[in-house]
């Protein structure tokens, strides 16, 4: 991993996140499927200037969807982060 970008690909603006981020302060981002969670941790301490307290990660499985009548094709796995902060605030929808 080079940088910090290359990490932390999108945030994922979902209602469930929106709930977290509401409740338990915890933000979830689509990250790199190579990165650990000392990675994230720092990447998004770097990218945000926050405190994490905590980084939870989940692998997703890309759902089977049919390509026209008679194939099968697979959307792509990815890999997510739930991130507690300990400290600060991100609000993506500050600046629309």
């Amino acid at each position: 991993m080079n940088t910090i970008y290359d990490i932390i690909k999108r945030p994922r603006l979902t209602e469930k996140g929106n709930i977290l981020q509401e409740t338990q302060n915890t933000v979830v981002f689509s990250v790199a499927s190579t990165a650990n969670k000392i990675q994230i941790k720092e990447a998004v301490e770097k990218l945000f200037q926050v405190k994490v307290a905590k980084v939870a990660t989940a692998n997703v499985v890309g759902k089977k969807k049919r390509v026209g009548i008679r194939s099968v094709g697979k959307t792509r796995d990815w890999k997510k982060a739930y991130v507690t902060l300990a400290e600060g605030k991100i609000d993506f929808l500050e600046n629309l």
